[in-house]
């Protein structure tokens, strides 16, 4: 009976997620008979001032009940009973377990994932000179909707975490998946401020994919491949994104104008919700349903092993010990944030404001966009030689390492603007730079931090990676961004900063185990 009555429960979640996906690709299709209607009027695609028909209407009411019906498909049923279950139980893959094919499949469709997930903000900085022709708007106004999708970043950072430890991780990747099909709409968006307001549910589904894909690693990763796998996934979505954006922008933008980089969003959401098939549930999920069988296929295929949890022995408070240890961390905690700063401003206001000044410059929006394809496909390799170097030779160094290689890259950029020149290999070197760094910074900052500390610690670093973005697009709302020779001197002095921090205050953390460090700082206060 109660296996009769979790397939017929299982089967109607299924079919809602279905009809649910249904109903958003349905919504978004009503919105392409204006973008078409748009060339055949003699516009070539551009829909300002246009009315927003009945049919689009209609098809935004339908993308929204989608997305509900979508999640309350994968809606888990008695969730506090699950979460209770699975608070008693610890999955963990052996140290020394071999890497399987479920192993290497899962890492391939996670690339994908992240790749198609960085694409969607990535393309922001190749639509601002569309949007500033089409509108006949400043680039400061226009920069409005980079601002709301990296305000939806923010958000979605926040929420989709506490949606992962509800509906699981699968599952959350499935629903920001949905939610990236229904924000394809925004390119047919008739005004300026549907397009912010839309862009900012983008941003609000790409931004919890990367900490979702991180947990997910984390439990499906034998201990000692997590470090490179995480650096390798990270780095090679972050530069296979920018470089789909940029590829798609060469390619299509001056065929279909700029509205085509967020239409794009259709097809490759539709390819996200496929991929989900191949991602498999976390195991310690699948146990708090019930479903043991699938939970035991998981940890088969990936080496691991469920085992009964066990608290910590408590460990007596003694008067003040809390606040010096966490005194302790400080100096690293802000050479970390330093460093997720001056990647902030490189990630969100250099790379993003570098097509328009070429574009400025006099190079076409195609060839511009062609000169950043190149730069993104030069840095692929070196992802690989980052991951080798996290994992094989050092955590701090290779940290250190990409922040050189960023630095030299800005000064490249700052060349370039003062004696002319190609931007590819300046680019390349910032792509490599910044790429890298962001793979290695967050998981870098959870294994230096104690586990007392390791949240909140590592949390502020991730914050700080958006602080860098939020100052560098407010200058862009105030139409006070210097140009681009002053951007990049500007940004070196931060990056040198944070350099020095993290030669003088890091540590090496390779090899080794968490569990000494939490008993470390807690029996002592040394480093």
């Amino acid at each position: 009976m109660n296996r009769s009555s979790s397939t017929l429960s299982d089967r109607q979640a299924i079919w809602a997620f279905v009809l649910g996906c249904l109903g958003v690709t349905v919504g978004v299709l009503l919105h392409m008979p204006m973008f078409v209607m748009a060339y055949e009027m003699g516009m070539g695609y551009e829909l300002a001032g246009m009315p927003m028909d009945n049919s689009m209407i209609f098809g935004m009411f339908t993308i929204i009940i989608g997305i509900g019906v979508a999640a309350y498909g994968l809606m888990p049923r008695n969730i506090a009973a699950q979460l209770q279950a699975a608070g008693s139980i610890d999955i963990i893959a052996p140290e020394d377990a071999p890497l399987s094919p479920a192993h290497w499949r899962l890492l391939a469709v996670l690339v994908v994932a992240l790749i198609i997930d960085v694409m969607k903000p990535a393309t922001l900085g190749f639509t601002v000179p569309g949007m500033v022709s089409e509108y006949h708007i400043s680039k400061a106004t226009a920069s409005l909707v980079p601002f709301g999708a990296l305000i939806g970043t923010v958000t979605g950072s926040v929420v989709w975490g506490m949606i992962a430890d509800i509906y699981g991780r699968k599952a959350t990747i499935l629903l920001s998946a949905v939610m990236f099909v229904g924000t394809s709409i925004c390119g047919a968006m008739p005004s300026m401020n549907w397009n912010i307001a839309m862009c900012f549910m983008m941003g609000l589904a790409a931004g919890g994919m990367l900490p979702v894909t991180y947990a997910l690693l984390a439990e499906m990763m034998p201990s000692r491949h997590r470090g490179w796998a995480l650096v390798m996934v990270g780095g090679l979505g972050a530069a296979g994104g920018y470089f789909a954006a940029s590829g798609f922008s060469a390619v299509l933008q001056p065929i279909f104008g700029w509205r085509i980089l967020w239409l794009m969003n259709l097809p490759t959401g539709l390819i996200l919700i496929f991929l989900g098939g191949f991602i498999p549930e976390s195991a310690k999920f699948l146990i708090a349903r019930g479903r043991h069988l699938e939970a035991e296929t998981v940890m088969r295929a990936f080496g691991s092993v469920a085992r009964k949890h066990v608290d910590p022995v408590p460990q007596p408070i003694v008067p003040g010990r809390a606040v010096s240890e966490d005194g302790r961390y400080t100096a690293k905690l802000m050479a970390l944030c330093v460093a997720a700063i001056a990647w902030g401003l490189v990630n969100f206001g250099l790379m993003l404001w570098l097509p328009a000044d070429l574009v400025a410059k006099g190079s076409s929006v195609g060839v511009a966009s062609a000169l950043l394809a190149a730069s993104s496909l030069i840095a692929f390799p070196t992802i690989f030689l980052a991951a080798l170097m996290y994992s094989r030779w050092s955590t701090k160094w290779a940290l250190v390492v990409m922040m050189v290689v960023m630095i030299v890259g800005l000064l490249g950029v700052l060349n370039m603007e003062l004696n002319g020149g190609s931007p590819v290999y300046p680019v390349a070197l910032l792509i490599v730079g910044s790429n890298g760094i962001i793979a290695i910074l967050l998981p870098y900052a959870a294994e230096t931090f104690p586990l007392k500390v390791r949240g909140r610690a590592t949390g502020i670093v991730a914050a700080c990676t958006k602080g860098g973005g939020f100052l560098a697009q407010i200058l862009s709302i105030l139409a006070m961004v210097p140009p681009m020779q002053v951007v990049a001197g500007a940004i070196v002095a931060p990056a040198a900063v944070a350099l020095g921090l993290v030669v003088w205050h890091g540590r090496e953390t390779r090899g080794r185990d968490l569990r000494i460090l939490d008993n470390h700082a807690m029996a002592s206060g040394d480093d």
